[in-house]
């Protein structure tokens, strides 16, 4: 079995998904990695990672949407506002989200449904960098 470790960094724009299929992909074919696991950590407290339908870009949104509601900003119910109004709503929305997924390699290729992409869910407002761990055991 090889470990390789890697990084995705991703320059976002605000709150939103990001897809990072393809990235994930690239380092696995480069790693050449036939049959193993992939799994990526995202190392931010304000942001966390997603399988979701990557087709219909409205299901995203609505996802978006869902999130902005069950979690509301500019709101009186929360103490902790270090960087802004969005700072505790985006702590909550990654502690119910993911911050790691692992996913499976078979015939080099990351094994996802149909309709799955991986993506970076940003729950801040403003453009931020984000870093996320990349580790692929294989061989």
């Amino acid at each position: 079995m090889r470990v390789c470790s890697d990084q995705i960094e991703i320059k976002t724009k605000g709150k939103g998904t990001y897809e990072i299929t393809d990235q994930v992909q690239h380092l696995v074919a480069k790693d050449g990695a036939r049959t193993g696991t992939v799994t990526l950590f995202v190392q931010h407290t304000s942001c966390s990672l997603l399988l979701m339908e990557n087709a219909a870009p409205t299901a995203r949104r609505d996802l978006e949407k869902f999130f902005d509601r069950l979690v509301p900003e500019d709101t009186n119910l929360f103490e902790h506002d270090d960087e802004g109004p969005d700072d505790m709503p985006a702590h909550i929305r990654m502690a119910l989200t993911r911050t790691s997924e692992t996913i499976p390699i078979v015939s080099g290729r990351i094994q996802l449904g149909t309709w799955q992409g991986i993506f970076l869910f940003e729950h801040r407002r403003a453009p931020h960098h984000r870093r996320i761990s990349v580790t692929i055991i294989g061989e």
